[in-house]
């Protein structure tokens, strides 16, 4: 049975100090106190918490000590990495959401309304775009789709889904907006022109000309680029083997052979042969110059990646169909090629470009680690 005792405060008001005491066989097997400000509370709260642990296995459950969501997210960085290693992104984003708040709380804590409050505090305190919620509860919500059935922990199925549709009704949840930026034949020129000034200048250690138009013309992203090898080449088939392609699913270990478009073909050749890669240069340092020279040159909102955008619209503009797209770009779901359809009319536009020509026969940088 509950008790019930009274202490009086320092101002003279009473405090109600409800306790619970279960006794097995002449031992205590749990207990448990709260303290109210009302007697009539202490005695609800007693007389609901005996009923719940009258439930079978319930006093179990409540000796049970939890497993905070921090704990869970380094057993599951620690032994899934182990298995599949998960990509930088996903690492970085399931540790910040251990250092917050909710990571603090223990498995039964877990429940929709927690964590719809963290995606609203995330957007509100942080000032974090809807679709950065999207990702953090889905990162987070792989670690609970494991923690549950393989390790025992006691978590709400449905607590996560429940909280997406919640955050998703309020906009508070949205998928990753789709980009349909294309370079224009202009902004090319400008940017063409630059590298080759700085080539010639030799302020450039990166032969920027040939991966933008190889990057055009192949639809490869500049990790891609960057691990191609000189003998992970098929000739005859005209293909090269992509190494750890982007993949939602498998971030390590998808390798994809890919088709190289002749235009793409003929710049990969004139390349020399002084290193194991093609482009033995450091992607981050590819993305940067690039960034660099749009920001010199007053081009706005115009990424890396949106080569390869265009690169592929320009592959259906040309009338291929989508398996023969997808044997150059990589695509396993054909479905996820539907946002390269924003094509700007039919045939080539890249048809008799002076700029091809110009890269096959320039000059070449020396190749170096930058």
């Amino acid at each position: 049975m509950g008790t019930i005792t009274t202490r009086k405060r320092k101002d003279g008001s009473a405090r109600y100090t409800a306790q619970i005491r279960i006794m097995q066989q002449g031992v205590t097997v749990y207990q448990e106190s709260q303290t109210f400000d009302r007697r009539s509370t202490a005695q609800v709260w007693i007389k609901r918490r005996e009923t719940e642990l009258a439930e079978p296995g319930a006093i179990a459950r409540a000796n049970r000590k939890g497993v905070t969501v921090r704990q869970m997210i380094e057993r599951y960085l620690d032994e899934y990495e182990k298995i599949r290693p998960l990509g930088k992104t996903k690492r970085a984003t399931l540790k910040a959401i251990g250092e917050t708040w909710l990571g603090a709380l223990e498995d039964v804590q877990i429940t929709s309304q927690q964590l719809v409050e963290y995606g609203l505090r995330r957007m509100q305190e942080d000032g974090i775009q809807a679709q950065t919620v999207g990702n953090d509860l889905a990162h987070l919500g792989a670690v609970l789709a494991v923690a549950r059935p393989a390790w025992g922990y006691d978590i709400d199925p449905m607590a996560m889904p429940d909280a997406r549709q919640v955050l998703r009704n309020m906009g508070a949840v949205t998928k990753s907006k789709e980009r349909t930026r294309r370079p224009t034949l202009e902004e090319l020129d400008k940017l063409l022109n630059y590298f080759c000034e700085m080539r010639d200048r030799r302020k450039q250690q990166i032969d920027m000309v040939r991966i933008i138009v190889f990057a055009l013309f192949s639809t490869r992203r500049q990790e891609e680029i960057t691990r191609i090898r000189w003998d992970a080449m098929d000739e005859p088939g005209r293909r090269v083997l992509i190494t750890d392609m982007k993949n939602p699913g498998q971030k390590q270990g998808n390798d994809v052979w890919c088709l190289v478009p002749g235009e793409a073909w003929s710049i990969l050749q004139s390349m020399p042969r002084v290193a194991d890669e093609v482009f033995p240069y450091n992607a981050k340092s590819v993305s940067a110059s690039f960034t660099r020279a749009c920001h010199f040159l007053e081009i706005q909102d115009l990424h890396f990646h949106d080569l390869r955008h265009d690169g592929v619209s320009r592959l259906f503009e040309m009338g291929w169909d989508i398996p023969k797209a997808a044997s150059v770009s990589g695509h396993r779901d054909w479905n996820s090629m539907r946002r390269y359809t924003h094509l700007r009319g039919n045939g080539d536009p890249y048809k008799d470009w002076p700029w091809l020509k110009r890269v096959i026969d320039g000059p070449t940088i020396g190749a170096g680690s930058d």
